[in-house]
């Protein structure tokens, strides 16, 4: 972690670094404030924290306070994350994101009958006027069943990994996990998420099959097989409001 200082009356940016809050990397900024009378923490908009350092404080104290709040911080964010959610329904003429593009819900050629369309997928529904939402959820959730367990296998070939079993699933806050006994859970909200997001999130669980942690050594498996990742990272904390 670098620090750097700015000179400034009130305010001072002295570095920045990550804390893992429920299974993912938070941005974290520390700032001094020398008006500030005790250490705070803030859930910023754009999803990273921040914690402000009072007078007399340093980086370490500050970084030792922003662990122990964790809890409080994963709260915030589910609260974020609840009162910025996407429409509850999807009808015709709302967008929804597919392979990590917005894509407006249509009607489909009359030659299909009742369907909707997005993105060159129909889906058959019973109702044009209705909420599309759990057709099209069905839907997605069947494709993520088709292409997600063959993406996990050709990777753990390529690295050599032993993988006992693919389960997709409908985790509300994790995109994925692994088990010590081999198990890749992914989340089926991941064919909604560009190929680069897909590949770094199982990559990322591939990755605990060699270190079941997320330690300095295991984020370096990770930059190993995924130089990228850090955008894949961004990605998601910029739309996973979207996709729950």
């Amino acid at each position: 972690m670098q620090f750097q200082f700015f000179r400034s009356p009130t305010r001072q940016f002295i570095g920045d670094a990550s804390l893992e809050v429920g299974g993912r990397q938070v941005s974290l900024v520390l700032v001094c404030n020398p008006r500030a009378r005790r250490y705070v923490m803030r859930l910023r908009s754009d999803g990273s924290a921040s914690v402000t350092i009072p007078r007399g404080g340093s980086a370490t104290e500050a970084r030792k306070f922003a662990d122990r709040c964790k809890g409080w911080l994963e709260q915030a964010i589910q609260r974020h994350a609840a009162r910025s959610v996407g429409p509850r329904e999807w009808k015709v003429g709302t967008p929804i994101l597919f392979r990590g593009e917005n894509l407006m819900i249509e009607n489909a050629d009359e030659a299909e009958g009742n369907a909707v369309q997005f993105g060159g997928q129909v889906v058959k529904v019973t109702d044009l006027g209705a909420d599309q939402r759990p057709a099209i959820e069905k839907h997605l959730r069947q494709l993520a069943a088709m292409e997600l367990p063959p993406r996990v296998q050709d990777y753990a070939m390529k690295h050599q990994l032993a993988v006992n079993r693919i389960t997709i699933r409908g985790q509300r806050s994790r995109w994925g996990s692994c088990s010590r006994r081999g198990t890749i859970s992914l989340n089926w909200r991941l064919i909604q998420t560009p190929l680069m997001v897909r590949d770094y999130i199982i990559l990322h669980e591939l990755m605990h099959l060699r270190q079941m942690n997320h330690s300095a050594r295991f984020w370096q498996e990770v930059k190993d097989v995924c130089p990228d990742y850090e955008s894949a990272e961004c990605w998601l904390k910029q739309h996973s409001s979207l996709l729950r």
